[in-house]
């Protein structure tokens, strides 16, 4: 079966060329053999499931429950939503759609991603709980993947690390990492209450037919089961690409990827359109089938995650973005916003405004490997790291009657909380049978001591103001006091040493309630911290090695 599939590669090989080096090639084959055993059908339409015209009258007299949406974006940096920082491109772009959410309810200040990646994130969003406490440590990616990383060269002296060694039959294949059956999603939760559940959008929490969304609580579900997709085919004749050749990850995606949805485990079809407005165009026409009895949905647009694709009649809107990836990028975040604001004005034509909260946030900070800088700004770091760059995340609350407009909390949470105070507000049972780490913040602050991440051997703490980061590579402890210094620009392990050993001793404390991972890290790859990948390399640039 190798020679086989080798064969084929040869193939593949064969009439590559321009953007694909030998070693992206190397590892097309993935994209491929699902090509073959799955190939992508045309387009059809989506037929959600029909709900009452109107709510039925209660006679008790009391309001039906809440409908609860959560809006998820893909790597969406911190300044990419203007409220916070101004906006891309010097504030070009703005997104006064994502704002009102904020400026509407309630803006959560000091909120925190589960995860500075992908998978784990939305395990912890999914969930409740720590994604290490179920073993779902790392970001599902194929083997083949992660060997890629460790061929796309390294940052001056620094190398990627590929742990061969660690490659096991006891790996599970790629289709199976993701949330065990045996987790009480949100939706397994609320619906147990007598929601309607919808899943829109990105899954990456596991493609098995037992893993995906519909088993795992979603009544309907449209979906990206893996960690991207292409918004429109390469050589659509509306779309805009922008490659990033310095970047193995953007050079397996081009190769991999493929404009595909499925419906609640369907053969893979393509989606009507850029994926954006599809998942926007479909969330309005699932809105209006249900709104006459309460429904949940999860809506997880993968934009801006790349590939960046944008389309050309956003693309001709920002002649004055020069760079041609950051005009991508900056109309991918363009139409994003609008297409949000295109889902909230469904609710009010509907009539369900009053009656619906919505929560807004990404999964993670803004892509070190985009080349752009400041998408994370004013905070250091990126996604894949545990600075705040990486895990501070927009994390926005809008009810009307509910919650006041304008409001503003301080107070240390993130996704961790969504489980419960979804929840709460749909009275849904959390599970009592497991440590659930969520807690209900619309009731008050989380009551927890502390807030933590882990990714191997990079670990870090949040208790009060006081912020640890603990590497392996380099073997380095980084203490920052966050309400001096927010941008974490000055270092005070060496000053502090008794405060660096008693976080470091809550670290190890937290992490021995945690679980084996499911599947191990088995690549390391360094990440500047100040610079984005595409800038060149200097001595002294203070970095770290992700685990993943």
């Amino acid at each position: 079966m190798k020679k086989r599939w080798f064969a084929l590669g040869a193939l593949v090989l064969a009439g590559a060329g321009g953007y694909w080096a030998f070693e992206a090639n190397k590892y097309r084959l993935p994209g491929i053999v699902q090509d073959w055993r799955d190939p992508v059908q045309a387009n059809r339409p989506v037929a959600w499931q029909q709900g009452p015209a109107s709510a039925p009258a209660d006679p008790s007299g009391g309001k039906r429950p809440p409908n609860i949406i959560l809006i998820v974006a893909d790597d969406l940096g911190y300044n990419d939503v203007s409220l916070n920082g101004g906006g891309l491109a010097g504030g070009i772009i703005k997104t006064p759609n994502i704002d009102a959410i904020a400026r509407e309810g309630l803006n959560f200040t000091t909120a925190y991603a589960a995860n500075a990646t992908c998978s784990p994130s939305r395990a912890a969003m999914m969930t409740g709980r720590y994604p290490t406490r179920f073993g779902f440590e790392y970001t599902a990616v194929p083997v083949e993947f992660a060997e890629n990383l460790s061929h796309g060269g390294g940052l001056g002296p620094l190398k990627p690390i590929f742990h061969r060694e660690l490659i096991t039959p006891d790996i599970p294949d790629y289709p199976d990492m993701g949330v065990p059956a045996s987790e009480v999603t949100i939706a397994e939760a609320v619906k147990a209450a007598g929601y309607h559940t919808l899943h829109i959008g990105k899954w990456h929490l596991g493609e098995a037919p037992a893993l995906q969304p519909q088993r795992q609580g979603f009544d309907e579900s449209l979906a990206v089961l893996g960690g991207a997709a292409m918004f429109l085919p390469e050589d659509d004749a509306d779309v805009v690409n922008a490659k990033l050749p310095w970047d193995a990850i953007d050079r397996f995606l081009w190769a991999n990827l493929r404009h595909a949805v499925s419906f609640n485990g369907s053969k893979r079809f393509h989606p009507k359109g850029h994926m954006t407005d599809y998942f926007a165009d479909e969330a309005i026409k699932a809105i209006d089938a249900n709104r006459g009895r309460p429904f949940f949905m999860y809506l997880a647009f993968n934009a801006p995650h790349t590939p960046l694709q944008a389309t050309k009649e956003d693309y001709a809107k920002l002649p004055q973005i020069k760079d041609h990836k950051t005009r991508v990028y900056g109309a991918m975040i363009a139409q994003l916003d609008r297409r949000i604001g295109d889902v909230m004005a469904k609710l009010k034509e509907a009539g369900i405004d009053d009656n619906t909260l919505v929560i807004f946030t990404s999964d993670n900070g803004g892509a070190w490997y985009n080349g752009m800088a400041g998408l994370n700004a004013p905070f250091r770091g990126w996604k894949a790291t545990f600075f705040e760059g990486g895990i501070r995340t927009p994390f926005f609350m809008r009810w009307p009657g509910h919650i006041a407009p304008g409001t503003q909390r301080g107070d240390v949470t993130g996704h961790i909380d969504l489980f419960a105070t979804i929840a709460a507000a749909a009275g849904a049972a959390v599970p009592a049978d497991r440590q659930v780490d969520s807690e209900n913040i619309l009731a008050g602050p989380a009551k927890r001591q502390a807030m933590y991440w882990r990714s191997g051997d990079y670990r870090a703490v949040r208790m009060g103001d006081w912020k640890l980061q603990v590497t392996k590579r380099p073997e380095k402890a980084r203490l920052y006091n966050l309400a001096a210094d927010p941008t974490e620009k000055h270092d005070l392990a060496a000053s502090e040493p008794q405060r660096v050993a008693a976080l470091r001793a809550m670290i190890e404390a937290q992490n021995k309630g945690m679980a084996k991972p499911i599947w191990p890290g088995l690549v390391e790859g360094p990440i500047r911290i100040d610079v984005p990948l595409n800038a060149p390399w200097q001595d002294g640039q203070d970095y770290i090695y992700w685990t993943n």
